[in-house]
């Protein structure tokens, strides 16, 4: 119920895709095997994750910091997703907090879910108060601490181990808040949400027509023969 208006578009999202969707629907992991601790990947000795980073650099024959880059690109995404949609759907924000948050290889890059999911929501939503909410004055206060708590321990391991720029892979977060919502409204939602957030996601996207250019490259450009995204900051 708290989550039904997410769990739909999501379902949906699958159904586009044949089924090669980066999140679970209802966002709790199943009981199928080869799920890995999110919080195991982001402590030292990093031997988890930069597995996954060598997989990736073995699939596109990239250099490491580049394919650090690409798996976080794909990582951050999926798991960013369902607060950007939560938030522009109905104002409910799931929260996936580290210690909780699970990952496996999959068609989509990788899949993420969690053991259990916490809702942020307002203090007028009706729902407030209810099991597995959490009641927050600012959803973009609350967001923006997620991103620290969950994402932010990725975000300096790669860097640290691959040399990739934090920014670069901030910009990716960003976009990944705004490319699902350009779904759902106008970049003008999007860019209000970030500027909301503020660091470590704020400035990291401009307006481009409809949509918007990254400030910061992905990487993907530098493979050979890649062709530029759509939002490259470089072309």
């Amino acid at each position: 119920m708290l989550l039904d208006a997410l769990t739909d578009h999501l379902e949906g999202l699958a159904a586009e895709r044949g089924g090669v969707l980066g999140v679970l629907p209802g966002l709790v992991a199943d009981d199928s095997p080869g799920w890995m601790p999110a919080a195991d990947l982001a402590r030292e000795p990093y031997e988890g994750l930069l597995a996954l980073v060598d997989e990736t650099a073995a699939r596109w024959s990239a250099p490491r910091h580049v394919a650090a880059a690409l798996l976080w690109k794909t990582y951050g995404y999926w798991h960013t997703m369902p607060m950007a949609l939560g938030w522009g759907l109905d104002r409910r924000v799931p929260l996936m907090r580290l210690e909780d948050t699970l990952v496996r290889p999959s068609a989509a890059g990788v899949t993420v879910a969690a053991s259990r999911v916490t809702v942020a929501v307002l203090p007028g939503d009706p729902l407030a108060g209810t099991e597995g909410t959490v009641v927050v004055p600012d959803l973009a206060a609350a967001i923006k601490e997620a991103l620290l708590e969950s994402q932010y321990p990725f975000v300096r391991a790669l860097s640290a181990v691959t040399k990739v720029g934090e920014r670069t892979l901030w910009g990716s977060t960003a976009e990944a808040f705004a490319h699902p919502l350009l779904t759902l409204g106008s970049y003008a939602e999007a860019a209000r949400l970030l500027d909301e957030i503020g660091p470590p996601v704020a400035g990291l996207l401009v307006p481009d027509g409809d949509g918007y250019r990254r400030r910061t490259c992905c990487l993907w450009i530098t493979l050979p023969d890649a062709d530029p995204c759509s939002t490259c900051c470089v072309c």
